[in-house]
């Protein structure tokens, strides 16, 4: 059962100690970011973060852990409280477990798919996931990488228009809309994430909840567009 949804990025900028110096821009998504989590919290202090990685995919239960030492610096996060007994987590774990951390959830268990996951893999996660016990769920993605010339890669022209209907469906939990998102389109921008979006739409439908959503942040302030979105139950 979801009690409450979160869309976020997960990029290691977000870990103050990470960066040099401060940014509004920066600001302001990681606020979203901890709002996000601080209202997910409020529903359930057990979590389930569904992320993607092409190298690492797994299940990293609760007692993994790691540090952020191949960013800069070696801060630790671990995936519920107390010391980690299965170190070594890949990127989406370790800002799942910093949320975990900055919002007092007691533990997360973190699903990375490989990019590349079919969608009876995708299908069968979020239907186990909405047939277990209440949790929170945070879906970590992020929107195209070819959007300007601070992007990792070239800019693409159909980066914006995509950026758009991804916010807009994240804005009005219209999971239509992302099952219709092209996953060749969304690649050809630069959207890496598409299993993890593919996931938020199952599950969200497969729930049976109207959902209440609230767009937090939609903005490219580095090169990478990010949305930072929030899904209630409408009885909630």
């Amino acid at each position: 059962m979801i009690a409450r949804l979160a869309v976020l990025p997960y990029p290691p900028l977000l870990v103050p100690d990470l960066t040099v110096r401060s940014d509004s821009r920066l600001e302001h998504l990681r606020g979203a970011c901890l709002r996000a989590v601080t209202s997910v919290t409020e529903s359930a202090t057990e979590w389930v973060a569904v992320g993607v990685d092409g190298f690492r995919a797994g299940v990293y239960g609760p007692r993994s852990g790691g540090t952020f030492a191949g960013y800069g610096v070696p801060v630790p996060v671990s995936l519920e409280h107390g010391v980690p007994t299965e170190p070594g987590l890949p990127l989406p774990g370790l800002i799942a477990g910093w949320f975990r951390e900055q919002a007092g959830a007691a533990r997360v268990t973190v699903h990375v798919l490989d990019a590349d996951a079919g969608e009876d893999e995708i299908a069968r996660l979020a239907h186990r996931v909405v047939a277990g016990p209440a949790v929170g769920v945070l879906v970590l993605s992020e929107g195209s990488r070819r959007r300007n010339e601070r992007s990792p890669r070239p800019p693409h022209p159909d980066a914006a228009a995509v950026d758009a209907r991804l916010a807009a469906a994240l804005a009005t939990a219209d999971t239509n809309a992302l099952h219709g998102l092209e996953p060749s389109i969304l690649s050809d921008v630069g959207v890496d994430t598409v299993p993890a979006l593919r996931f938020l739409a199952t599950a969200a439908d497969a729930s049976g909840h109207d959902w209440r959503p609230e767009l937090l942040y939609d903005d490219t302030p580095f090169g990478i567009s990010y949305h930072v979105a929030l899904w209630s139950p409408s009885d909630d």
